[in-house]
């Protein structure tokens, strides 16, 4: 059998903790039980992740990451006005979601609890207002500054709005068609907006 190079043994185990999460839920990582799935030492887990905490945080990012990647792409086919745009990047937060599964929501909830998971999940909520701000910024005319603060709670939104799809509350084409309209009325001008 190949010996994997480090990154692809930390993918590999990214793959495995993500698959635990699926099927028992957050409680159920952790590093032992990571080792053991994915049929490597203790030590092999720690050195990859050192904590808990650093293994939620890593499997975060590499989930994050993959569909930052995927939404940029299709961004590049899309024409620029703020309808299609809008339209595209609420089926992308969705289809992200339904891709990834109810994990993503319990992973979320995981990331809240200690100081290095709260430092982390605002990073990622500043980061990802920020992409969709210089996304959204020059088709609308407010003012930069008001477009990365309004996508700050568009993507509250977005958030509550699939964990509601998720759970069943509404179907994915209603969530879609709720965020879109969310961004579309929330980018454009106001009388007078500071």
């Amino acid at each position: 059998m190949k010996k994997l190079s480090r990154a692809e043994r930390r993918a590999q185990l990214l793959e495995v903790a993500q698959a635990i999460v699926r099927e028992h839920g957050t409680d159920a990582l952790t590093l032992g039980a990571l080792a053991e799935r994915a049929g490597v030492s203790k030590p092999i887990a720690y050195s990859h992740f050192d904590t808990r905490s650093g293994l939620m945080i890593a499997l975060s990012t590499a989930i994050m990451a993959r569909q930052i990647d995927d939404l940029a792409q299709v961004l590049e086919h899309t024409p620029a006005s703020l309808d299609e745009v809008a339209q595209v990047l609420a089926q992308q937060y969705m289809e992200c979601t339904t891709t990834i599964g109810p994990e993503w929501h319990a992973i979320s909830a995981a990331l809240r609890g200690d100081a290095q998971m709260d430092a982390y999940q605002c990073e990622t909520v500043r980061s990802h207002a920020a992409f969709y701000a210089e996304v959204l910024a020059p088709l609308s005319a407010l003012p930069a500054a008001v477009v990365r603060r309004r996508c700050v709670g568009i993507l509250g939104a977005a958030e509550a709005l699939s964990d509601e799809m998720v759970r069943g509350g509404c179907s994915r084409e209603q969530a879609t068609d709720d965020l879109a309209g969310l961004l579309v009325n929330w980018l454009q001008p106001a009388a007078k907006v500071s």
